[in-house]
């Protein structure tokens, strides 16, 4: 079975779609996946040995940035690659083959691992990191100070920010709807939409049911299972950011939830007939992860994400792609046409609950397979 889309792969889907539509050009579109990570490296075995040679000198002639291709290779290209280029004499090269739980694991476990960096996410780290398939985050390069220090994982380390929230069509829902108005079918009769998988799905189960934002984690598992359940007979489930978008365009769904990126082109392509909000989102961190003896050596793929937690770079690929800053510093340069839909400006971040990563690091595995248990059966 194909492993679930991640935001990262979403983000690159949506700079597809958008150059399909003439939305963009294809220039826009190839800055949109280098800011991503998104260019596609060819290096095959022998590519992997010669990077694994270049290690061992002092300043590698490039390091290797991973992530789920689409808009986000020119994106992170613009954002990151050339600044990091500039200063360092060193290319940071953008691929966008996918980087998969089980190719990073055949890499690591052949020795011929040819990615350096890694965008991933807080399940993912857990995961490899506790496995022995990745380096330690080395925080004396990688500056704290630059980041929230609640999504500085052993692992893994934020890169940017993405909000799951709740969307609803506003020719069938007057005003603004609550998480506990998505539960409530009798009050507002309708299909609802929800992600296939536990991740940020039981957080608004258990805010509609009364538990403050501040109390959820631990999550009471049955409590918010039994919460979701109740709607099971009126519910669709979505697998791809694609999906989620299309189940609320067409009037399927009247409310569901989704992330924050497909929410906000709903609202523009249906000329605001879908509406969203970032009141009681989980605003959840996208992860950079160095795999296990990277090619140009754990150093210089630190030096690298340091060079990324610089708030020019963040800043445009928010305008690229829609993902929030990680560095505080980074609001202050956020063109005022960007914040309504920038998920760690200081306002939106204040109507938001914060993802809890740590807990869901140790309870996803097996609580995503109770939830699809539970929507099963």
């Amino acid at each position: 079975m194909r492993e679930e889309q991640t935001f990262a792969e979403d983000c690159a889907e949506i700079l597809r779609d958008e150059l399909v539509a003439g939305r963009i050009d294809r220039r826009t579109f190839m800055k949109g996946l280098a800011a991503l990570g998104l260019v596609p490296a060819a290096l095959g075995g022998s590519g992997a040995l010669a990077r694994a040679a270049m290690a061992q000198t002092a300043k590698p002639k490039e390091v290797v940035l991973a992530n789920f291709g689409g808009d986000a290779v020119p994106a992170f290209t613009d954002a990151f690659a050339k600044p990091f280029e500039a200063k360092e004499g060193v290319k940071l090269v953008i691929d966008g083959s996918g980087p998969t739980t089980g190719k990073i694991k055949a890499m690591v476990d052949a020795k011929k691992v040819i990615w350096d960096i890694i965008d991933s996410g807080t399940g993912q780290a857990h995961q490899l990191g506790e496995a022995g398939y990745l380096e330690p985050i080395d925080y004396t390069i990688v500056d704290k100070t630059k980041l929230d220090p609640e999504f500085a994982y052993k692992w893994g380390v934020i890169n940017y920010y993405f909000s799951t929230v709740l969307a609803w069509d506003s020719t069938k829902v007057q005003g603004t709807p609550t998480w506990a108005d998505f539960f409530d079918t009798k009050k507002i009769p309708g299909k609802r939409m929800l992600r296939r998988t536990g991740l940020a799905m039981l957080e608004p189960a258990l805010l509609a049911d009364g538990v403050p934002a501040d109390k959820l984690y631990p999550i009471d598992q049955k409590r918010a299972l039994a919460k979701i359940a109740a709607i099971k007979a009126d519910s669709l489930y979505w697998n791809s950011g694609a999906e989620s978008q299309q189940l609320m365009r067409t009037g399927e769904c009247v409310m569901g939830i989704l992330w924050h990126t497909r929410a906000n082109i709903l609202e523009r392509d249906t000329g605001g007939r879908v509406k969203w909000t970032f009141a009681q989102g989980i605003v959840q961190p996208g992860i950079w992860i160095v795999p296990k003896n990277p090619p140009a050596g754990a150093k210089w793929a630190h030096q690298a994400i340091r060079a990324m937690q610089e708030p020019q770079g963040q800043v445009l690929l928010l305008e690229r792609m829609g993902n929030g800053p990680a560095n505080p510093a980074a609001s202050a340069l956020v063109k005022p046409e960007f914040q309504k839909a920038n998920p760690s400006s200081p306002e939106n971040l204040a109507k938001q609950v914060k993802f809890g990563g740590e807990w869901w690091m140790q309870n996803q595995e097996q609580l995503t397979q109770a939830f699809l248990d539970m929507i099963s059966s």
